[in-house]
């Protein structure tokens, strides 16, 4: 069978695949164009650092997308008669009930690559009219830079966050939607931590990226292990750092703020628009406002935006009236000029190439815990906030816009809720 990408041909085979040898599988007349299939597509994910891979069935033939910066995009569509053969293999792999197929199923593989290269893949399956369709998430192993330069704070923002950090308990929050790197942060802030004199514990729904030296637990609700029991035992084990993936409910977050008011550093995430949302939302899940007061040190909020491809990037027509209408001051519209996407082989036509985090980061003041205590709303402290100076995330993403680093448009959509 042809391959459908014209550079996979020449990338090697998978060494290994949960310890079962690929060459075995290409043996198998009736698999090898499925396998081969499958070996092309997840060289292509990585050739294109895409995050996740769409298996989607329909009517007539199925159809794979890649999601490359946030974005999905199709790939040529391969033959509709191994479709069936196709989803089979990926569920052997990631050692899902292959005979199951009315409920949604959850699997992991890891493969290699290439010498010395991991990949490990999280897999969902979700019965649809036209069959299951799968979504394969590409979970790096380690990241190549776990730095708070990383991260793309700005000196000041950077400044406040490494204080949080290093302060010896309390609770720091990272706010955002799914897909907004929000756990690349905490890792990164663990990272700094980590250290002989220090214990971390870590427990998430799963852990997605392994790294030495912290303890790491895994959720699993169908054996009992919540979040909120990981972290009661947590706090058995002497810990100093405790990340928690995720406060998804009252349990969860109680026992969260009552373990950074009793000498530990706790590290979680909710799901909020900005840091100021993140203070309302743990009240209105039922933490005492007093207690949130007391252990609440910081709130930093986050998207990600595409980078602009360098190797392409333009000047883009513009108006001051539409940057005015975006945020810019009448004072920063002299000698610079905003740029916009236009595509070339670099970054295989989209005009973007990777991403970068923009951030609102909320040091929590004596006169915010004051209007805590009160239960003021959102909309009050996102008051408080812009009074103290606090950037709020179009500011960061109009400062991206400045430097050349994206485009006003990927600016605006990225911060439309903001």
């Amino acid at each position: 069978m042809q391959t459908p990408f014209a550079t996979a041909a020449a990338l090697p085979r998978p060494l290994a695949i949960d310890g079962e040898s690929s060459a075995t599988s290409l043996n198998d007349p009736d698999n090898a164009p499925a396998v081969r299939l499958l070996t092309d597509t997840l060289h292509e994910a990585t050739r294109r650092n895409a995050s996740d891979i769409h298996i989607e069935p329909a009517e007539h033939g199925w159809r794979v997308r890649l999601r490359i910066d946030g974005v999905l995009h199709e790939i040529p569509r391969p033959p509709a008669h191994l479709r069936d053969a196709f989803v089979t293999r990926v569920k052997v792999l990631a050692r899902m009930d292959i005979a199951e197929r009315r409920v949604p199923q959850d699997g992991r593989l890891r493969l290699a690559t290439s010498p010395g290269r991991l990949e490990d893949y999280r897999v969902n399956s979700l019965p649809t009219l036209f069959g299951e369709k799968l979504v394969l998430r590409r979970l790096d192993a380690l990241p190549a830079d776990l730095s708070l330069d990383s991260l793309g704070l700005d000196p000041r923002q950077r400044e406040a966050v490494d204080a949080a950090i290093r302060a010896p308990h309390g609770l720091m929050l990272v706010t955002g939607p799914t897909g907004s790197g929000k756990t690349l942060s905490l890792y990164c802030f663990l990272n700094l931590l980590n250290g002989e004199a220090r214990n971390l514990c870590s427990v998430e729904d799963p852990a997605e990226i392994q790294l030495a030296g912290i303890n790491q637990v895994s959720v699993r609700e169908k054996a009992g292990l919540t979040f909120a029991v990981a972290l009661r035992a947590f706090l058995r084990q002497d810990p100093d750092v405790i990340m928690v993936g995720e406060i998804r409910d009252n349990e969860t977050a109680d026992v969260a703020v009552k373990a950074a008011q009793t000498g530990h550093l706790v590290l979680s995430t909710l799901h909020t628009n900005d840091a100021p949302a993140a203070i309302a939302r743990l009240i209105d899940i039922g933490v005492e406002p007093y207690n949130l007061a007391a252990a609440l040190r910081m709130v930093t909020a986050q998207r990600l935006v595409r980078r602009l491809c360098v190797a392409c990037r333009a000047p883009a027509p513009h108006s001051p009236a539409a940057l005015h209408a975006a945020g810019f001051g009448e004072h920063e519209l002299d000698g610079w000029q905003p740029y916009a996407a236009t595509g070339c082989a670099v970054c295989h036509g989209i005009g973007y190439r990777g991403r970068v985090g923009i951030h609102q980061v909320m040091p929590v003041s004596d006169a915010m815990r004051e209007q805590i205590v009160a239960s003021a709303g959102a909309h009050e402290l996102a008051r408080l906030a812009q009074m103290e100076q606090v950037a709020t995330l179009r500011d960061a993403a109009l400062a991206r816009v400045r430097d050349g680093t994206t485009s006003l448009a990927e600016a605006l959509a990225a911060t439309e809720v903001a």
